[in-house]
């Protein structure tokens, strides 16, 4: 707190020099003067100060005013305004227009302190949610990707690398990491951009379908071809087909597949004429692709063709430095769908969403904050707005840790007498689950018994 500078704006000189020296000798911080709202106006103009403290009732420019003139010209600077007691309701006003807090003459200063730092937490609150709305909006958004991370940025990379070629690329990632986004990333970053994008989920139909689907068929090639079809590779042509869930394409199909990546051209169902076609194959798969392949479960030969410019998307737990950008790019949003003014995330929210392993990735998050969005009834999302087995999803001592404040140490403590109850007081199993000497152990109770007995 000793760096925060204050103007403080009073036309009592008496007024000016007590809270002056109470607030430098008694709260450690640095504090300026003004006698009027024109003094001040200047100062702000010339200096940082990271908050006003002003008086309501001054002539020529009261309070009110200058908290106009602030709030239009540095609307970020946070200001306290000081009032009389029969005056309250012009100070409820103020609140109205934007200053952030009020206290009443006389100043008593431990209550003044009290609010000066809820203020400035306030104040910085703000400041995070803004640069990190102005972050997404900056260098670490590429097609609808998010991070900063030193792992997507590298992914950006080999986008950029990979999109004005027409290899085929493989994406490896799990469910809900974006395999998809990458896909559209690449193709309307390529000179195919003008061309249609066409996804295809191979697992998500029955195996009998899937060849029909992807080359199409010929009227009565099998029961219910009423009609003949194109397939998406034909419906694709000149543009990029994404085939995700590639693993589970059946054998018979991969056969034909590897055909078409060869050949560059398709045989519908139940016709003998080729067709030529012109068409980028992207594919992707939450699974060990190679590893199938060795088993037998997966063409090699394919999985070749497949393989030429490999892209691995890493789990949103392994980029927690991307969650912060991840959650503001969707609050903007669905605060947008749900017509509700959300200005960001209190830090236990935040600190909420840093300790989560999201096994569903950014999906997950996404849903989350939609959820927490519909929920939200304050200007803040708040740990109460997301669903409860995201919370659950939280080791308990990270929560306790969070919303108690409790330091390091102490939750060290909390989290050694936990495993001390769970061995029954064996200090050696403990040892061994905590991976320290049991000496240790033995010189924790004493300490624990010591602060008993104070």
């Amino acid at each position: 707190m000793d760096s925060i500078k204050i103007l403080v704006v009073d036309d009592e000189a008496p007024i000016r020099d007590v809270l002056q020296k109470g607030l430098s000798q008694m709260g450690g911080f640095l504090v300026d003067t003004a006698k009027n709202g024109q003094e001040a106006i200047e100062k702000v103009e010339r200096e940082t100060f990271d908050m006003v403290l002003t008086d309501l009732m001054m002539p020529e420019m009261d309070g009110m005013e200058l908290l106009r003139i602030m709030k239009g010209t540095r609307p970020e600077l946070p200001v306290i305004m000081m009032t009389a007691y029969g005056s309250i309701d012009n100070a409820v006003e103020a609140m109205k227009i934007g200053a952030n807090d009020y206290i009443t003459k006389p100043v008593d200063f431990k209550d003044l302190f009290m609010r000066i730092s809820k203020v400035q937490q306030e104040s910085l609150l703000i400041r995070e949610n803004r640069l990190l709305r102005m972050e997404v909006r900056k260098k670490f958004e590429f097609s609808n990707l998010i991070g900063k991370s030193k792992k997507m940025q590298e992914v950006f990379s080999l986008i950029e690398k990979v999109a004005p070629s027409n290899s085929t690329v493989l994406i490896y990632g799990g469910s809900g990491t974006g395999k998809e986004l990458v896909a559209k990333a690449i193709h309307y970053n390529s000179p195919r951009a003008d061309h249609p994008f066409l996804p295809f989920n191979c697992g998500a139909i029955p195996e009998t379908l899937v060849e029909s689907e992807l080359f199409g068929h010929t009227k009565g090639a099998f029961t219910g071809a009423i009609q003949a079809k194109k397939g998406l590779f034909e419906e694709a042509n000149g543009g990029t087909l994404f085939l995700d869930e590639i693993s589970t394409i059946p054998p018979s199909v991969q056969v034909k597949l590897l055909r078409v990546l060869q050949e560059k051209e398709v045989m519908k169902v139940g016709s003998t004429e080729r067709t030529k076609i012109d068409v980028r194959l992207i594919a992707a798969t939450n699974e060990d692709l190679e590893g199938l392949m060795k088993k037998g479960k997966f063409r090699e030969d394919l999985f070749y063709r497949l393989h030429v410019f490999p892209i691995f998307l890493p789990d949103l737990k392994d980029r927690k430095e991307d969650i912060p950008l991840l959650a503001y790019h969707f609050l903007e949003r669905y605060s947008k769908e749900a017509k509700k003014e959300i200005k960001g995330f209190s830090k236990e929210a935040m600190n909420l969403l840093l300790e989560y392993d999201w096994p569903g990735n950014v999906r997950e998050l996404e849903n989350a904050i939609e959820r927490a969005v519909i929920m939200a009834d304050k200007d803040y999302l708040t740990p109460n707005d997301f669903p409860k087995d995201l919370v659950q999803g939280v080791p308990a001592l990270i929560k306790k840790g969070v919303k108690e404040r409790k330091s390091l140490e102490e939750i060290k403590d909390e989290y050694i007498q936990q495993i001390l109850k769970e061995t029954n007081g064996n200090k050696r199993a403990a040892a061994e689950i905590l991976k320290v000497n049991p000496r240790t152990l033995y010189r924790f109770e004493k300490k624990i018994q010591s602060k008993n007995q104070l």
